[in-house]
């Protein structure tokens, strides 16, 4: 649906403020890149800024450029460096002076490595976990072309939640996704998180790229058959004309049901839903600090997270 006008609700406040400023000199200084730059993400300004928080950032590992041509993606693609080696050492530097107790790390994909990266993003967890084992470290990953080896190295690393995102519906994977991706295999990768793991297990769908309702209530399903815990719904940002477009935007209100769904109905333990929720989204990590580190109860973590939703509407 071309020329869709973007509607009021989504708006975003400019990046800006001294926590910004030094986070970001902080990671030239470690030559790291994160996804919030790479891809463009809208919330870069409340997340590095601190406004709902202590502030955080995603780190992305492997490099600035994908194996892959995802049609809704930003990261670019083709020319892939080789990983350097001290980049596990250099986010735990970054992780330490910056100040974050809660870390998300993710990454491009790398079809071209042998072991398509698993090695060097496990290392990078249990560099940080070796530092300070009482950071929280999210590996929000790749499908590791479903490879169930290098998707339990991830599995043995030690991280806190276990992230993949398997981004949409079924019918959609191949026009929105790389056809190296797909959904069986997003969920495979889930399932075994699930099984192999002791961590939270989560993934993200956007919504407004042509999904119809009862496609969105199946991937519920099929997403709590595998057992994941947490799932994220936000809305699809065109990055430039030559991406996938919007065909619609989706108003607040059916955001709001969908996180009622996921939750009341499947028995998700938290669900972030909003136009502006992407998968590393703050309120995700307030709910998985008050769940695991002040033992608070699900609907005592819920309602946690939610405070946190509210103040970056205000």
């Amino acid at each position: 649906m071309s020329g869709v006008r973007k509607p009021d609700w989504l708006k975003t406040r400019p990046p800006s403020g001294e926590r910004f400023t030094d986070i970001k000199r902080t990671l030239r200084e470690h030559d790291l890149h994160t996804v919030c730059e790479e891809a463009s993400c809208p919330n870069l300004g409340d997340c590095w800024s601190g406004r709902n928080g202590p502030g955080t950032a995603t780190f992305m590992l492997l490099g600035d450029r994908c194996s892959r041509g995802c049609n809704f993606c930003d990261v670019e693609t083709g020319g892939m460096e080789p990983p350097d080696p001290d980049e596990p050492s250099n986010v735990a530097d970054a992780v330490a002076e910056i100040g974050l107790d809660y870390v998300v790390l993710t990454s491009v994909d790398r079809d071209d490595l042998p072991d398509q990266g698993a090695g060097h993003f496990a290392e990078t967890v249990r560099e940080i976990k070796r530092r300070d084992p009482s950071i929280l470290v999210e590996a929000l990953t790749p499908d590791f072309r479903g490879d169930p080896e290098l998707v339990d190295e991830l599995c043995e690393a030690g991280a806190d939640v276990l992230a993949h995102n398997v981004e949409t519906v079924e019918r959609l994977q191949w026009p929105v996704r790389d056809r190296r991706a797909g959904y069986e295999q997003s969920l495979s990768v889930l399932k075994r998180y699930h099984e192999e793991s002791d961590a939270k297990v989560k993934t993200s769908l956007m919504l407004g790229v042509g999904e119809y309702d009862h496609e969105v209530y199946q991937t519920l399903s099929d997403l709590r058959q595998v057992g994941t815990d947490v799932v994220t719904f936000g809305q699809y940002l065109q990055p430039s004309r030559s991406h996938l477009e919007v065909f619609d935007y989706v108003h607040p209100d059916k955001f709001e049901v969908w996180e009622r769904v996921a939750e009341e109905e499947f028995g998700f333990l938290y669900c972030a839903s909003g136009p502006m929720v992407r998968s590393s989204f703050r309120a995700g990590e307030f709910f998985v600090e008050a769940l695991l580190r002040e033992g608070k109860s699900v609907e005592e973590a819920r309602e946690a997270a939610a405070n946190v939703v509210s103040e970056a509407s205000d």
